[in-house]
């Protein structure tokens, strides 16, 4: 038998974290674009690596890891998916011999386009749904979150 105190759980306290928010508005984000991406034949994934290659074209395996939120094992596979498809190319580095770059193919660049269309019409949703005034402080106050997640250290016990 323990001493310690018995734990409850508020619901709305619980969930009404932003952490808790955060995650349920990713959720209601990937259920809205997965079906109509798939629908141009990109999952999410794919689409980030795609939209990554045309704004940063060059980028090597790692990098794009890096940028898309996932390890470099699970992007390998979503890379060879994409240059099987020829969506994508491997090119050697300039200067160095073993690193090889990604860049999109003429075809990645219209299936990106196809893509981005898609998230753009859903981007214009929600600044609709907000208004331009809440959308811009929305953007600005993700963007401090986003910066200050890396400095958070966990409680050494993982309690508070």
């Amino acid at each position: 038998m323990t001493d310690e105190p018995a734990v409850t759980f508020d619901d709305a306290e619980i969930l009404g974290r932003v952490a808790s928010t955060l995650r349920r508005a990713d959720l209601a984000l990937l259920a809205a674009k997965e079906p109509a991406l798939r629908k141009v034949g990109v999952s999410g994934s794919l689409y980030a690596v795609l939209a990554n290659l045309g704004v940063k074209p060059g980028l090597t395996g790692a990098e794009l890891a890096r940028l898309t939120g996932v390890t470099p094992q699970a992007i390998a596979p979503l890379v060879g998916k994409l240059i099987e498809r020829g969506l994508i190319e491997r090119r050697a580095h300039p200067r160095h011999a073993n690193i090889q770059e990604l860049h999109l193919t003429e075809s990645g660049r219209r299936e990106t386009a196809r893509a981005d269309r898609i998230m753009l019409h859903l981007d214009t949703h929600i600044r609709d749904s907000l208004g331009d005034q809440e959308y811009r402080q929305l953007r600005v106050l993700l963007d401090r979150v986003i910066t200050s997640l890396p400095g958070w250290v966990p409680p050494p016990d993982g309690s508070s």
